[in-house]
């Protein structure tokens, strides 16, 4: 039997991830004004997320189903089997999460998903260098980390428009 992918951080522990989050990316939460939400790091690539949003009903959640695999994808061809990530949710219990774990539990449900659907959802590795930043007012998710870039950004870009390169 497969550990489980996700584990609930303890809520002590929020503030001090978004803490190192924020220094890092200077998160700058806003729903209705310009903007990235973070300084989007050199080699990042950020996708075009509003043909997905401005689909029909099935075609909204056939689209943020499709993101979901291809980013776990991407995570598995990137990250070890054991490498776990962690998971920011905004104003929401943090978590850890083992990629590989998820893809051999497809049915297990997903707290957070990487298609930011009415919240910014954060995946990074522990030390911030590689993720993806979905904003949900901007539609936008950004991809960083070279290998992370390499592998997601052309499974992504050959459905959906990139919006902008750092």
């Amino acid at each position: 039997m497969t550990e489980a992918a996700w584990e609930t951080i303890p809520g002590e522990r929020y503030e001090d991830f978004w803490a190192l989050f924020d220094a890092r990316y200077r998160f700058r939460p806003r729903t209705r004004e310009n903007g990235t939400g973070i300084d989007e790091p050199p080699g990042s690539v950020t996708i075009d997320l509003s043909p997905i949003f401005a689909g029909q009903r099935s075609q909204f959640a056939a689209g943020e189903d499709a993101l979901n695999a291809l980013a776990l994808l991407a995570m598995t061809e990137v990250f070890s089997a054991d490498q776990r990530l962690l998971v920011l949710d905004w104003q929401h219990p943090s978590h850890w999460f083992w990629p590989h774990r998820q893809a051999l539990h497809p049915k297990q449900e997903w707290p957070v998903e990487v298609f930011p659907n009415g919240d910014y959802y954060i995946f990074l590795t522990e030390d911030m260098t590689v993720g993806t930043f979905g904003h949900p007012w901007r539609q936008t998710l950004c991809i960083f980390g070279t290998a992370l870039v390499e592998s997601l950004v052309p499974k992504l870009a050959a459905w959906l428009p990139v919006k902008r390169r750092a």
